[in-house]
């Protein structure tokens, strides 16, 4: 009697004991939902100390992300700059829950694991730590290596370095080869930009040393002829500043991917100020360019020939007063590149031809 008491005791808790149960494996399945993702480098770039001209590649994995988050990354040159480019700060975490993206080289790398909407900083001296729209952080030091040496040309009596990374110059990333940037016979600098193994590749040189207010003058062969989306950029520009403080002053020869645009224009950056540009026509043969920056005064002039006299046709020529930036560690960029935003993107090879560069105090 006892057995059959106890038995239906049992019966009669059943219920209870059901619950009891579903709880259990209900906070079991809350449990694994709630696991903390966590975030894993796979491959890390060379220890260097960094800049504009070198980038290789940084991978990772991710467990138990979201599928709506993604990856931002950063690279340690003196303070953690955003990678690869500060208008393209997002990495996409691919199906197998791995990612991939390029970065410039650094000392150190990051990668954070961040929820829809965040919005980071292109420059910070720390690093975000978990919380407020960041899941997740993980850093690495850069492996050891051989310094990167670049390629260095010699023009016009100055040292130029040749970059060979790539660049979001123009809203979408470009490639570089050093090879597409060379001086010849004459003392003249070509810069190419064409098809190498399915690949296009644009060329960028950059003066090694500061010059700072003064006369900047370019003599610069037939550029009329370019395709619509080919952009021949002579500017000089502050690398070490953010991209909200834009310290640059623009030539800029291009008709922006239209055939019915001016080809050629002034800019202080940035350029969607409306009084910040001034563009106009350059026609065929050689031009030179002349930059005269001084303080709170950028003069722009373009004329016919290879001599900027007293008696020279000016073709196009501006003052901006608005703007100006101050020297600081700015550097000459003379380069060649695709704009993409276009549907009559370039093509064929293009090359240009830059006689000389002057510089006068």
């Amino acid at each position: 009697m006892r057995f059959i008491a106890d038995i239906s005791c049992v019966r009669k808790r059943r219920p209870d004991i059901l619950l009891v149960l579903v709880s259990v494996l209900l906070g079991g399945c809350h449990a694994k939902d709630a696991r903390k993702p966590s975030l894993q480098l796979t491959r890390v770039p060379l220890a260097n100390p960094g800049g504009p001209e070198q980038l290789d590649y940084i991978e990772g994995r991710v467990s138990d992300a979201k599928p709506d988050q993604q990856i931002v990354l950063y690279a340690h040159s003196g303070v953690w700059w955003i990678q690869p480019f500060a208008n393209r700060p997002f990495t996409k975490i691919q199906a197998d829950s791995t990612w991939k993206n390029s970065t410039h080289l650094g000392t150190e790398y990051a990668a954070l694991l961040v929820e829809p909407g965040y919005h980071p900083e292109s420059k910070v001296a720390t690093l975000p730590k978990e919380g407020n729209g960041v899941v997740a952080v993980v850093t690495a030091v850069g492996k050891a290596a051989a310094p990167i040496v670049s390629k260095v040309i010699r023009f016009s009596g100055y040292d130029w370095m040749v970059r060979s990374a790539g660049s979001d110059r123009g809203g979408e990333p470009n490639a570089y080869d050093p090879a597409n940037a060379w001086v010849d016979q004459k003392g003249y600098l070509h810069l190419q930009m064409k098809e190498r193994d399915g690949r296009w590749s644009c060329a960028n040189v950059r003066l090694i040393r500061s010059l700072g207010y003064g006369t900047y003058r370019f003599v610069v062969q037939d550029s009329a002829r370019l395709e619509p989306s080919a952009v021949l950029g002579i500017f000089t520009l502050d690398e070490g500043k953010p991209d909200e403080i834009r310290s640059e002053l623009d030539i800029e020869l291009s008709r922006w991917g239209s055939p019915t645009n001016k080809n050629a224009q002034y800019v202080v950056q940035p350029y969607y100020v409306p009084e910040n540009i001034s563009r106009f026509m350059a026609p065929a043969g050689v031009l030179t360019h002349i930059l005269r920056w001084e303080p709170g005064v950028a003069s722009f002039k373009t004329v016919r020939g290879p001599v900027a006299g007293a008696g020279s046709e000016a073709i196009g020529e501006h003052v901006f007063t608005s703007g100006i930036p101050t020297p600081a560690a700015e550097s000459v960029h003379i380069e060649l590149y695709e704009f993409h935003h276009s549907k009559n993107s370039s093509q064929h090879p293009a090359e240009v031809v830059i006689e000389k560069f002057e510089y006068l105090p």
